[in-house]
């Protein structure tokens, strides 16, 4: 029987993969910690994630490698970390290695740290022997091994400076802001200079921003279209249709089985890393959707469908929750399992092959790595008219050819899959299939992110009757304490839920978990939520994470959620909160816009005041539906028993149906149809 590590007895698809190594991997935690220090031995902190690529590469190269592991034991305490299960400790020595190695990092992330847990030394991937001008993996080992014990006064000043640096930074605010007296903090024009800022980054061949590797930006492009529905500035609508066509029709999405992975690494969206992950997949369904409103686009409504029937079935737990994400290898091999030969295609199509082929770029020779990736470089109605063909025809023709190969493919070796459940990236999901089913319509939508909330509220709770929530879950055992993240994108997705349902219990909900959050995690002097509350005691530090990365940060996320609670509940402290917020941030958004695009957006509810619309009558809930798929800038709708939390008064009513647009504590006589209520809205 293979030899196992303690990692045997995690729940985390990563760690679990690590477990066979002969590397004594330890999981974080007390005991690991308490190790180093009795044996006084420095501590490699590995980090990294399931489908992680170069993750793997060093994996299979050196912690496999018995020699190497080895000398690891015996002069190292190994520590595997998932990221994704603990962002806390990812960021701490993220932030080290880049200031380490000059502003670069990624993953894997090796970091060598003091036994008290300060780091003093740290890296990416290392080759098992010296290339890329990289020192070998071993070298990094033995030299750092003899400083830790000839040098040692060395490596504690190096570990000093280190820490200093990180504590630093979490000074960067100003404990002391302005607010200007009977001004408004934010104005049109601050808004204008954040738009063409990103401008001179948009990509206006492609669609998108800057140049290889390609990330979708989904906040930066909500930026643009919320933009274009408050100034009706052309250029900005046009960069967001060119980036989601683009992206739709190119290798990044999954033509067969639908979803979009991670990023591309070229400029025309054609080659992607062809890992998968929840949280990108969700932020553009919801960009979709909220596109789609305006557009009425069949691209867009094909690629939300098409998505969440690839959430469904591949990315979706029996009770209710949804995976982490798909790996980008199989077999060993980047991206094997989505790319094709010609010859495969047509043994499997036959004489329908030679049309498929040429609508999705495939060719004898390949258009990567001799491979096919299916992608659409061809508008689709000058294809059309090209091979004079009909469009309903075409689409049921396309269809059929790819649901062949989708049944074809299903045969091949599966990417790996991470099953850990997250608090954070599942209620970003549910938020997207909120704003699907106000798009479209679909109440399997609806029903699906009921199923999701319901199922997270009960399984990530730590102890009944109490707000306290786990992050992650597996296997049915939820652990680690949550963090700012998933207290966040959990109030966010209250707040949509009840837009869908209208039922009050989720807006109560949501307010109760703001406050909890506020209790647990709000430094009061800067206006900011750390990302750890009090409860996690094994890190050295307590971070402020505000830039907007992969995913939007907790604080951008819990600004939204002030501004709508705070007009949603007449609760003026949380308004103030609000601009207490964005005002330290406001420099940062004017200068990076897309490293802020989720602050970003919310200077849209501080320059352009959300709306409320009071839906009553019989017919109030078909009405609401049909107020929700039209595309509004900052517009809240609702029903009169919420308005009545807001202690607005309501012009009484009668007949089948009465709508009241509210705006800055005041409200328009009530009109009887959606179209009236609409030229109330453009007003």
């Amino acid at each position: 029987m293979k030899k196992t590590n303690k990692l045997i007895h995690e729940t985390s698809p990563y760690l679990q993969q690590h477990a066979y190594n002969p590397v004594d991997w330890h999981p974080w935690g007390e005991e690991a910690l308490a190790k180093a220090k009795a044996e006084d031995k420095p501590i490699l902190v590995s980090i990294g994630y399931s489908t992680c690529h170069w993750c793997h590469v060093m994996e299979r190269e050196s912690f496999e490698n018995e020699a190497v592991a080895d000398f690891m034991n015996e002069h190292f305490i190994n520590i595997k970390v998932d990221r994704e299960e603990r962002p806390d400790v990812d960021a701490i020595y993220m932030e080290a290695v880049q200031l380490v190695q000059n502003g670069q990092g990624g993953w894997p992330l090796n970091c060598f740290l003091l036994p008290d847990g300060r780091p003093f030394f740290g890296g990416t991937y290392f080759p098992p022997q010296p290339a890329y001008q990289r020192a070998s993996w071993i070298q990094v080992l033995q030299n750092l091994s003899k400083a830790y014990k000839e040098r040692r006064e060395d490596v504690e000043a190096q570990a000093s400076q280190i820490v200093g640096y990180i504590q630093k930074a979490q000074t960067q605010f100003s404990n002391k802001i302005d607010i200007p007296k009977g001004e408004q903090v934010f104005d049109r024009k601050f808004v204008k200079d954040v738009f063409q800022r990103l401008a001179q980054n948009f990509d206006e061949e492609n669609g998108g921003f800057g140049s290889a590797p390609k990330f979708p930006g989904t906040m930066p492009l909500q930026f643009c279209l919320n933009y274009y529905l408050a100034e009706g500035e052309k250029k900005a609508l046009e960069q967001v249709l060119l980036s989601l066509d683009k992206m739709s029709n190119g290798g990044i999405y999954d033509h067969l089985g639908g979803g979009f992975a991670r990023y591309t690494v070229d400029a025309a969206w054609l080659v992607p890393h062809f890992e998968k992950m929840l949280y990108d997949n969700a932020l553009l369904v919801g960009l979709l959707a909220e596109t789609y409103k305006l557009t009425t686009s069949p691209l867009y409504k094909q690629r939300i469908e098409e998505t969440l029937t690839w959430v469904e079935r591949e990315m979706s737990s029996e009770e209710g929750g949804f995976f982490a994400a798909l790996d980008a290898d199989s077999e060993g091999v980047e991206g094997k399992f989505y790319v094709w030969d010609k010859a495969e295609i047509d043994a499997v199509l036959g004489e329908d092959s030679k049309l498929f082929c040429a609508f999705y770029d495939v060719s004898e020779e390949g258009n990567w790595e001799e491979k096919n990736i299916l992608n659409i470089p061809t508008d689709k109605t000058d294809f059309l008219k090209a091979h004079a063909i009909n469009d309903t025809d075409f689409d049921l023709f396309l269809k059929n050819c790819r649901n062949k190969l989708l049944a074809a493919r299903a045969s091949r070796v599966r990417p790996g899959l991470d099953d850990k459940i997250l608090l954070d990236w599942n209620m970003m999901m549910v938020t997207a299939y909120c704003k699907a089913y106000q798009a479209l319509r679909i109440e399997q939508y609806k029903e699906r992110a009921l199923k999701a909330l319901n199922f997270a509220l009960r399984a990530f709770q730590i102890e009944e009757d109490s707000l306290h929530l786990y992050h992650s879950y597996k296997d049915g055992k939820a652990k680690h304490h949550a963090f700012l993240d998933d207290y966040a994108f959990l109030i966010e997705a209250l707040i949509e839920m009840h837009l869908i349902t209208q039922e009050i219990h989720y807006i109560n909900l949501a307010k109760e978990y703001l406050d909890f959050v506020n209790n647990e995690f709000l430094d009061h002097q800067q206006h900011l939520y750390f990302f750890t509350s009090a409860k996690q005691q094994d890190i050295i530090l307590h971070k402020k994470i505000t830039y907007d990365g992969a995913t939007p940060s907790g604080n951008a996320t819990m600004l939204h959620n002030l501004q709508r609670l705070g007009v949603l509940l007449d609760a003026t402290a949380y308004r103030e909160q609000a601009v207490k917020m964005a005002l330290m941030i406001k420099e940062q958004i004017r200068e990076y816009p897309s490293s802020f695009g989720q602050w970003a957006n919310a200077l849209f509810l501080e320059v352009y005041p959300l709306k409320t619309v009071a839906v009553m009558g019989t017919k109030y809930a078909a009405t609401i539906q049909d107020l929700l798929a039209k595309s509004f800038l900052n517009t809240f709708i609702s029903t009169e028993a919420t308005k009545a939390v807001r202690g607005l008064t309501i012009p009484k009513v009668t007949g089948e149906t009465s709508i009241v647009v509210c705006k800055d504590y005041t409200c328009s006589l009530p009109v009887d149809t959606v179209d009236a209520a609409l030229e109330l809205l453009s007003e």
